[in-house]
This record gives structure tokens, C-alpha cells and sequence, in this order.
């Protein structure tokens, strides 16, 4: 039996000719909880989908290792059912089809099982009682009319339920109260006791991490990892935020894209101007 739940071996992507994760190496083992931070558009989001097997993303090199299997050429539906799960950013509102009956289908796709609905529906009353969701929203269209924040705890529901092997949570914090958030850390702690599951918490924020015991917390920067470290990295990064991580290389070339684009945007005034009428006098 495998020791680690997720290997990540040199992954590079691209959409189209650009490429958007550079060599990306990372271990996760059972049970542990991973943390990955960094600037906005350094590529985080785009690693949690490209695990999921995003169409939109096409993996260039390297290789995805699931609980030993290889699942690089796998698509998104048989890496659900091996027991990976994805909570989004920004949940979609699906009309037509309610909270429970998705979970319910979603669940029977995963296990190939029929669900028991007695049983189940006993599970997801306890579950939406951790959450302090109200029962009626089981019945509601799912994300329709919800707030952010009941979007983002029907994301965490739907973990409960499904108890995957690894769950990788893209920003399930951000928009949420100081309430909410522990509501949705205590959900995210309660899954890892019921099921020893491995956690992949993709986050700009803190706070939804201080109940959890985190593992390993990685830097990722225009889609390469510039830095690994245990859990106090985190409170590094709080203090010092990610300056100090980046690379000489990577910020001289963030400076030379910032002179080339403020470059193109004075040739097009001029250019404007030109088509205008020319310069004022």
C-alpha cells in the first residue's frame, strides 16, 4: 500500500502555448494536511484544477501519482470516484436540481453503490447540524439564492458526505465572517477525524488553519514552488508576507514584464493620439 495519498513528479501545464505550472513537485501522505499559499495569480487555483483533471488545462510533463496509481491521463470523473474531491472558489448555482438530490447522485456515482436513502438522509441532518445549515436548504435548488457563505458550507457538506481520500479546498474561506469560518474549519476538521483523509488547502487567509494541525505549507509563485516548510511557515508569512520567499529571477522578470507593458500601453497611446488627429499643441 502506498505511504503517500498524492505524488506531483515535475507537473508542467499550459493553457494553449502558455504555460502556467512550471516543474511542480510535492508530496502529500495520508492523513496530512498540506497548505498552499502565494501571490495573487501565481497559479494556485490553476494546480488544484489541473489535479482534477480540468480539461482546460493541458499537463506538458510530469506525472500525478494517487494512491500509486497514475492518474495523469485519468479524466475528472474516474479521479472523483478513485476519491479525490475539489471544493470550488465560486461555487455554481445548479437550477433544477436540489443540495440533497446532488449529494445523493453525486454520492452513488462515486461508490457505485445504491444509496440507502434512510441512512443517508439521517447522515446529511447530522452533518448540516455540525455546519449550522438549515434543513431546508437540502431541499433547495443547490447555490441558488444562497449566500457566500452557505455556498461555501454546502461545499463542505458535500464533503462529509462523500468522505474522499483527498480533499483539495480552493479558497473555501474567502468571503466568509469570522463565524462562518470556524463553522467551515470545524467541518474540515470533523471530515479528517471520520475519514484519515489527506487535505490540500489552497488559501490567502489563516484563520480558517488555526484549528487544524498543518503538515507541510508551500509558497507558490508564477507557478513554480519557490518554498517548502512545516506549519510555522505560515505565521512567516503572516508576519513577513511572501517577499522574502520569491526569487531573485522571478522578480527581475516581473520587473522587466512591468516595463514591457508599460512600454505597449505608451506606444498604443501614442498610436491613438496619432489616429486622433496627432499630438495637441
Amino acid at each position: 500500500m502506498a505511504e503517500n495519498m498524492l505524488e506531483i513528479k515535475n507537473l508542467s501545464a499550459s493553457v494553449g502555448e502558455k504555460k502556467i505550472l512550471d516543474d511542480i513537485s510535492l508530496n502529500i501522505k495520508k492523513g496530512e494536511i498540506h497548505v498552499l499559499m502565494g501571490p495573487n495569480g501565481a497559479g494556485k487555483s490553476t494546480l488544484g484544477y489541473t489535479l482534477m483533471g480540468s480539461p482546460e488545462y493541458t499537463i506538458t510533463s510530469g506525472n500525478i501519482i494517487f494512491d500509486g496509481v497514475d492518474i495523469t491521463e485519468d479524466e475528472a470523473d474516474k479521479r472523483a470516484k478513485a476519491g479525490i474531491f475539489l471544493s470550488f472558489q465560486e461555487p455554481l448555482e445548479v437550477p433544477g436540481i436540489s443540495l440533497e438530490a446532488f449529494i445523493r447522485s453525486s454520492l452513488q456515482q462515486v461508490t457505485g453503490q445504491k444509496v440507502k436513502l434512510v441512512a443517508f438522509t439521517k447522515e446529511m441532518e447530522k452533518q448540516m447540524d455540525l455546519l449550522k445549515m438549515n434543513p431546508s436548504y437540502a431541499q433547495r435548488d443547490l447555490n441558488v439564492g444562497f449566500s457566500g457563505g452557505e455556498k461555501k458550507k454546502s461545499e463542505i457538506l458535500q464533503l462529509l458526505m462523500l468522505k474522499p481520500k483527498l480533499a483539495i479546498l480552493d479558497e473555501t474561506d474567502s468571503g466568509l465572517d469570522v463565524d462562518a469560518v470556524r463553522t467551515v474549519s470545524k467541518g474540515i476538521e470533523e471530515y479528517q477525524k471520520q475519514t484519515g483523509g489527506s487535505l490540500l488547502i489552497i488559501t490567502h487567509s489563516t484563520k480558517i488553519l488555526e484549528s487544524l494541525h498543518v503538515d507541510k505549507a508551500h509558497i507558490l509563485v508564477k507557478g513554480k514552488i519557490v518554498h517548502t516548510g512545516d506549519g510555522s511557515l505560515i505565521q512567516q508569512i503572516n508576519e513577513k508576507g511572501f517577499d522574502e520567499f520569491i526569487p531573485a529571477e522571478i522578480k527581475e522578470a516581473e520587473r522587466k514584464e512591468k516595463l514591457m507593458a508599460a512600454a505597449k500601453a505608451a506606444m498604443e497611446a501614442v498610436k491613438q493620439n496619432v489616429n486622433n488627429g496627432g499630438l495637441d499643441s
